[in-house]
């Protein structure tokens, strides 16, 4: 196995076609894999050609930092790609240790630096949206550690899309740093985010990195197959945010109808389609062990017929809301664009 490699966003960056996710490293938080099972996953994915690591301050209290830092420092820094993120509050008792503050973002970049070993980092996410602080102040603080070069490039996590759109709107205008990346939740699973945010990542050139490609843990046979031991937490988890409904399992089941199809495992063909979502769409897979990661980077290999991309695309369909569904009704497009609609060639239609 050989993974390829992709442009990060409008960037000359190179990055491997599947992400590391890091979150699982530490236990910190009552569950991951130690320091040394975290190395040895970190070795086959570098091994299999993967240079695109993600992780986060927040993780396991800053542990999971640490345990890259050393892997870094260890392997050598400069042929990974290394993205973390800040905005997450690493002390709830400062008012001013979470947010999207400049302050926070000095001080958390600061810190991360430390703990990762390295003087300059790949990619900084803003972990999330934080409406108490106005986005200038972000996207300035960011160019700031663009310009002093600590940080080379920035992106944006789990924020709606009006805020990533006028954000690079005001960085083109201001000649600041752009997101070059949108990290969202993506997953057959997890489709809503069709709606506005893919298409507008697809505007602006947007890399999308999707997080939970495997439905945390719902899209692997688990729930279905019975393989695999199940994680209580986990599981009380998936349960509460809806992720093991009868509607959840009925994709999962046909995920793993195609994967018997093709010879893959369940797990493969969950990240193998949100590979299939096109260029510029890249997922965060994560890994307790290495037989693990040595599963879900098979996904690059897996090929699907458009017979069996289709039957996954219409079992986890989901509605479209307002004004997509409206804009997208024959008779509003009659409206629109006229009756001869039907034999104009244009565009694709983003509804």
């Amino acid at each position: 196995m050989a993974l390829r490699y992709r442009l990060l966003g409008k960037s000359g960056l190179r990055v491997s076609e599947i992400c590391l996710g890091t979150m699982s490293f530490g236990d910190q938080w009552g569950f991951g894999a130690d320091e040394a099972t975290s190395h040895q996953v970190l070795d086959a994915y570098a091994e299999a050609g993967g240079n695109f690591l993600d992780t986060a301050n927040k993780y396991h209290g800053g542990q999971t930092e640490e345990i890259v830092g050393t892997w870094l420092e260890k392997t050598g820094r400069d042929r990974q790609v290394v993205a973390t993120k800040y905005t997450l509050a690493m002390d709830h008792a400062d008012p001013n240790s979470a947010g999207n503050s400049r302050k926070n973002l000095a001080r958390s970049v600061e810190a991360s630096l430390k703990r990762l070993r390295t003087d300059y980092i790949d990619l900084l996410w803003v972990h999330a949206w934080d409406s108490y602080t106005p986005f200038e102040e972000t996207l300035r603080g960011l160019d700031d550690l663009v310009r002093a070069g600590k940080v080379l490039y920035v992106g944006i996590s789990d924020a709606p899309a009006w805020i990533v759109s006028a954000s690079n709107v005001l960085a083109e205008l201001r000649g600041w740093s752009p997101f070059v990346g949108l990290q969202i939740e993506y997953s057959l699973l997890e489709r809503t985010v069709e709606n506005d945010l893919t298409p507008m990542a697809d505007y602006f050139g947007l890399s999308v990195v999707g997080w939970a490609p495997l439905g945390a843990g719902v899209l692997t046979g688990k729930y279905t197959r019975g393989d695999g031991e199940m994680d209580s937490k986990r599981k009380s988890s998936n349960e509460s945010r809806g992720r093991t409904s009868e509607k959840a399992l009925e994709i999962a089941r046909a995920v793993d109808a195609v994967a018997d199809e093709v010879g893959a495992t369940s797990a493969q063909v969950a990240v193998a389609w949100v590979m299939s979502r096109g260029y510029n769409t890249i997922p965060i897979v994560g890994a307790r062990k290495v037989s693990q990661i040595t599963d879900t980077l098979g996904a690059a290999d897996v090929k699907m017929s458009e017979d069996q991309l289709s039957k996954l695309d219409a079992v986890s369909a989901v509605d479209k809301p307002f004004p997509q569904k409206f804009l997208g009704s024959s008779s509003v497009m009659d409206l629109v664009h006229g009756e001869i609609r039907t034999r104009l060639d244009g565009r694709d239609s983003r509804f």
